[in-house]
């Protein structure tokens, strides 16, 4: 059974950093395209991220130039670091495998003063 649990998240200030978490389970993970996905409050869920299974990056356009995605397939865990936060990033994140309909619980994002 094809699980996702993302980790990481919190509050912290305009400007700030976070690393995300996701650990997948239940599939071949090495051979995975990871993505990375955020659902803000009354807002429709919207792609972030995608880390391919070589470790090629891909962003929407709002992140570019402050988010990083990577993924360490020993650990089948992939990672979304996250600088130069804007409260517009607040929202509930999520990992998935690409074509999955599996999703994890989220982990909450705030930035706020």
């Amino acid at each position: 059974q094809v699980h996702f649990v993302e980790s990481g998240g919190g509050l912290v200030q305009p400007g700030g950093s976070l690393r995300l978490s996701c650990a997948g389970s239940g599939f071949s993970f090495s051979d995975a395209i990871m993505t990375w996905h955020r659902q803000a409050p009354g807002k429709a869920r919207e792609w972030v991220a995608t880390v391919a299974p070589g470790g090629a990056t891909f962003y929407v356009d709002a992140v570019k130039g402050r988010f990083t995605g990577s993924r360490d397939n020993a650990k089948n865990t992939t990672y979304l670091q996250m600088n130069s936060l804007k409260p517009e990033d607040s929202a509930m994140y999520y990992c998935q495998e690409f074509g999955s309909t599996t999703w994890g619980q989220g982990t909450q994002v705030t930035v706020s003063t």
